[in-house]
C-alpha cells in the first residue's frame, strides 16, 4: 500500500559549517489498514518522518510511494499537542477538518465511541488532556483518511488516562480500520496498540528491527503479557535498551 524509501534527510548542522544527516536509508512497507508503532530515542527524526509522509517536509532525497493513488493522498495528522481552537467548541473544532458539512451523522458516532457526546458543546478550556486527545483523535479520523499519523499523541498523560484513551483509540480503529503509523517512546504502548512494531536507530535514523506483535488483540490489556515480551525484545535485541 505505501512504500517510503528516504535516501537522506539532512539539516544544517547547528554551531558549525555543513549539514546534519538526520535519516539515511530508511525504507519502510505499511499494508492498507496495518496499525504501525515506530519506536526510537527522542530526536532520532521520528517527527521529521511523519512529516516527510505528510508532505509537509519535501526537502529530502526518496520517495514516498502510495500505490493505488495517482495524487498525493489523504492524510489525517494527530499532534503532541491536540491544537484545538479556544472560542470553538468541541464540535465545532471537529467540523472544522471536514470539508462536507453534512457529515452530522459520522461526528455523532465519533463522539459515541471517543464518549464525549455528553462534551460536544464544552469549550476546550473546560476539557481534562485526556479529553482534548480524544478530540483530537476524532478530529483525525473524521476525515476518513487514506492514512493517520500520530505523534506521540498521549504523551505526558497519567497511566490509567493514557490507558483509557488507548483503548478507546482501539475500539475505534477497529470499526473504522485505516492505515495508522504512530510514534511513541513507549515499548509497553507500542506493544498494547500495534500489528507491527518498527524499531529505529538514533540519527540518522534507520531501521533496526521490524516484528509483528503475536499477542492476540483480545490479550493486550493483560498487562503481564505486555511485560513479558517486552522482556523478550529487550533481550534479543539489546540496542533497543
Amino acid at each position: 500500500m505505501i512504500a517510503i524509501d528516504i535516501k537522506s534527510k539532512m539539516y544544517p548542522a547547528k554551531g558549525r559549517a555543513g549539514h546534519h544527516l538526520a535519516i539515511a536509508e530508511l525504507q519502510l512497507l505499511l499494508q492498507s489498514g496495518e496499525f504501525v508503532c515506530l519506536v526510537g530515542p527522542s530526536g532520532c527524526g521520528k517527527t521529521t518522518l511523519l512529516n516527510i509522509i505528510a508532505d509537509l517536509d519535501r526537502d529530502y532525497e526518496g520517495s514516498v510511494n502510495f500505490k493505488q493513488h495517482q495524487t498525493h493522498p489523504k492524510i489525517g495528522y494527530v499532534f503532541q499537542n491536540p491544537r484545538l481552537l479556544p472560542w470553538r467548541t468541541v464540535r465545532e473544532n471537529i467540523e472544522l477538518a471536514i470539508e462536507d458539512n453534512s457529515s452530522s451523522e459520522n461526528i455523532d458516532a465519533l463522539l459515541e465511541v471517543m464518549q464525549l457526546t455528553q462534551f460536544q458543546h464544552v469549550y476546550p478550556e473546560r476539557l481534562s488532556l485526556g479529553m482534548s486527545r480524544r478530540v483530537a483523535i476524532i478530529r483525525g479520523f473524521a476525515t476518513n483518511p487514506d492514512m493517520l499519523l500520530m505523534d506521540e499523541p498521549f504523551v505526558s498523560l497519567d497511566a490509567p488516562t493514557a490507558r483509557q484513551v488507548r483503548s478507546l483509540l482501539i475500539t475505534l480503529w477497529q470499526q473504522r480500520p485505516h492505515t495508522v503509523l504512530f510514534v511513541t517512546h513507549d515499548l509497553r504502548e507500542a506493544i498494547a496498540l500495534a500489528d507491527r512494531i518498527v524499531f529505529l536507530a538514533a540519527a540518522p535514523m534507520k531501521v533496526i528491527a521490524d516484528m509483528a506483535v503475536p499477542i492476540p488483540r483480545s490479550e493486550r490489556d493483560d498487562e503481564q503479557a505486555i511485560e513479558t515480551f517486552r522482556q523478550q525484545l529487550l533481550h534479543d535485541y539489546p540496542a533497543l535498551k
